[in-house]
């Protein structure tokens, strides 16, 4: 009796993790880091099955791997929070919304692209969507800032001038950052032994 119970909790939470995901996706205009911000919300905020600091390694981890990066944050979320089921679960939440309206946008392409309510629709959002990255621009750099060690700020300061004043490819950025980080947890280990 208690094997059924417990599988219907994780049967519970499974369907929960992708009705969220569902709704979030398929709420969300803007890209990878929009969403970011909802998941954020909903699973650190509301929720607590992550902290803060994971979604500083949540974002690293899902720009740096191949795919849509909403896809492996959700991904990455459903995997801490349910297993390799949450990872399939999450997946499918992620991915349903913007797949079934890109297939009714696509039917209907030649009237959505001719609208001239559409394209007011779609330009009003762009504001939308630039105030909520600002949102989590500030609030992932304000956790750098919060902990206040000087190579975490520098490689912040770094990373926002290479790509604002002189156009760096972000790939670059991550991947420079990346060896920075490998580097020194490679000396602090050495340092411990």
């Amino acid at each position: 009796m208690e094997g059924k119970e417990k599988k219907l909790s994780d049967q519970r939470l499974l369907w929960f993790l992708f009705k969220n995901c569902f709704v979030i996706s398929a709420c969300t205009f803007g890209g990878g880091m929009v969403i970011i911000s909802m998941l954020q919300k909903k699973f650190v905020e509301e929720l607590g099955w992550i902290e803060q600091k994971e979604v500083m390694d949540l974002v690293a981890i899902a720009q740096s791997c191949p795919g849509v990066m909403a896809v492996n944050a959700s991904m990455i979320i459903g995997y801490r929070v349910a297993g390799a089921a949450g990872t399939l679960m999450a997946a499918l939440g992620t991915i349903l919304p913007p797949m079934l309206i890109l297939t009714a946008v696509s039917a209907c392409y030649v009237q959505f692209r001719e609208n001239h309510v559409i394209a007011l629709l779609l330009r009003g959002m762009q504001a939308g969507v630039a105030a909520v990255m600002m949102n989590v621009t500030m609030t992932l750099a304000g956790s750098v800032l919060k902990e206040k060690k000087t190579l975490p700020i520098l490689m912040l300061a770094g990373a926002s001038a290479a790509t604002v004043l002189f156009g760096v490819d972000i790939i670059l950025i991550i991947l420079g950052c990346g060896c920075i980080s490998a580097a020194m947890a490679v000396c602090g280990k050495k340092e411990a032994v």
